[in-house]
Parts: structure tokens; sequence; C-alpha cells
């Protein structure tokens, strides 16, 4: 199935990207998510506007992306969160809160879609996220999760 992406997908594309998919991935998962849209020759239209937005609030160049990865790196961000007795937490750290506690620690705005974490963060302490600005530029990020 072609569909039309409007967010960026990790390993299929970028925002205004036409792909060739199979239906049920399509239909199931990236059409109901809104990561998608199905494909017709009316969205050659949106191509464009998605393509200009994403534009708009993509990062230019490996320079700026460096500048804004020297601002991550320099930044300490601390999390309060709800946690049981044990060290654990009530849920987890999700990528939305750790880009609002980077921007919220001083640092500059990073949006949710960028953050990446290996592992869910479930419990207290010290963990490493990355960040990815730039196709080739990754920061990564200590973040202290702490009880609220």
């Amino acid at each position: 199935m072609k569909i039309i992406l409007t967010h960026e997908v990790s390993g299929l594309g970028a925002a205004g990207d036409v792909v060739d998919v199979k239906d049920g991935y399509a239909r199931n998962y990236l059409i109901p998510r809104k990561f998608a849209i199905r494909w017709t020759k009316g969205g050659e239209q949106d191509v464009a506007q998605i393509r200009r937005a994403r534009k708009i609030h993509e990062i230019q160049t490996i320079e700026q992306a460096n500048q804004i990865k020297a601002q991550l790196e320099g930044v300490k961000v601390r999390l309060a969160v709800r946690s049981g007795d044990a060290g654990r937490l009530f849920g987890s750290v999700t990528p939305a809160d750790v880009a609002s506690a980077i921007k919220a620690s001083g640092g500059p705005e990073v949006d949710k879609r960028r953050v990446e974490l290996s592992a869910p963060i479930k419990t207290l302490g010290s963990h490493e996220t990355s960040v990815r600005l730039h196709p080739e530029v990754s920061a990564t990020v200590s973040v202290e999760v702490v009880a609220a």
C-alpha cells in the first residue's frame, strides 16, 4: 500500500515522504496513529504542504545541530516523579516527560519524537537518553530521576 508519512517514522522515512508498506502495517499501525495518510493523486498537494512545514521545524545544518548538541550536553536534567518504597516508579518516564524536563532545566526546546529511550525508565537514578537532532548528529542527555 502506498502512503504519505505525516510524521517521522524511524526506519521508514520523514514527514512528506511517499513510501510503500505492507497493507496491515499501514491499516493497523500507521494510519490509526496519524503517522500516515493514504496516498491519492490529490494527496500530492498535501505532500508539498507537509514538506514546507517540515522544513520550517527541521534543524537545517550540521553546524546548527552541533550547537544544539553542545547546549543539551551541558544541561543537568532532573525529573521528579512519584515512586514506591523500593525505588520503582508508578508508570514510567516517557519521551514527552524527558523533552519537557529538558525545557524546564533551561535547555533548548526538543521535539518529543526526537528523544530516544533505549529502554523504558521505570526506576529512580541516573539514566542516559539520546536525542536525534539531525540524521548525522545525536546528543546524549543524562536524566536524573528523583522521587517527588
